[in-house]
């Protein structure tokens, strides 16, 4: 009889150990949402460059030598696309990056991915309130959490800006920001100023949707490289 009633206690144990392991989250450097603006100010040809500067970025060898130069050798990333309030689509699941080869597989799927949403306001806090939210049980667990977002106007629809960044910054989250500044000069400092937060926060700035493509790249390196420490 004791023997049965040990047996019943360790089963169900057991089975919530097994439970943990298999649900236990990978370790990587750097969990990372890119989130590409698809909002009505966005025709298909800089949509398009947006995924084209992608997919160049994660085909190059200083890239892909800044994911190995980490503690684990490997980043975790999506890609979404945002613009009103209620308008978020996650494009591309989460994918780890550890080898050149991951990199370039995920440069093909970007190449591959068809805009989901044709239109729409720009809520920037909508698109970083999602996007933080993607972190949850993603089946990783980074040393660092970032959100890249890139954007081409100020939020103009939704929750305010300082509200939705605020909660955001304090789950640990940190918020980059690529201001392409073709329609609003200055948006970089709009972004320098009411965006962007947490360790090492950074805004770069590009003319143009074809600057864009170069200067994505530039921000994506050093997302992937670990901010000092102070």
């Amino acid at each position: 009889m004791r023997t049965r009633l040990l047996a019943l206690v360790l089963v169900p144990v057991l089975a919530v150990a097994g439970w943990g392991t298999r649900a236990r989250a990978e370790p990587v450097d750097l969990e990372l949402v890119l989130a590409v603006d698809s909002s009505a100010s966005v025709d298909y040809i800089e949509f398009n460059l947006q995924l084209e500067g992608l997919a160049y970025a994660f085909r190059d060898p200083d890239l892909v030598a800044a994911i190995g130069n980490g503690q684990y050798g490997a980043i975790a990333v999506t890609l979404m696309e945002w613009a009103s309030s209620d308008r978020q689509q996650r494009v591309l699941p989460w994918t780890r990056i550890a080898s050149a080869a991951d990199a370039a597989a995920f440069a093909d799927r970007i190449d591959r991915s068809p805009r989901q949403i044709q239109t729409g306001a720009t809520s920037i806090s909508s698109a970083i309130r999602v996007a933080n939210r993607l972190f949850e049980a993603n089946g990783f667990e980074g040393t660092r959490r970032t959100i890249d977002l890139s954007g081409d106007g100020y939020n103009n629809q939704g929750e305010a800006l300082s509200d939705a960044r605020a909660a955001v910054l304090a789950s640990g989250t940190t918020i980059n920001a690529l201001a392409i500044e073709s329609q609003v000069p200055g948006l970089g400092d709009y972004f320098e100023a009411q965006l962007i937060g947490g360790i090492g926060a950074f805004v770069i700035r590009a003319d143009s949707y074809r600057d864009y493509l170069g200067k994505i790249r530039r921000k994506l390196l050093r997302e992937i490289q670990a901010p000092p420490m102070s």
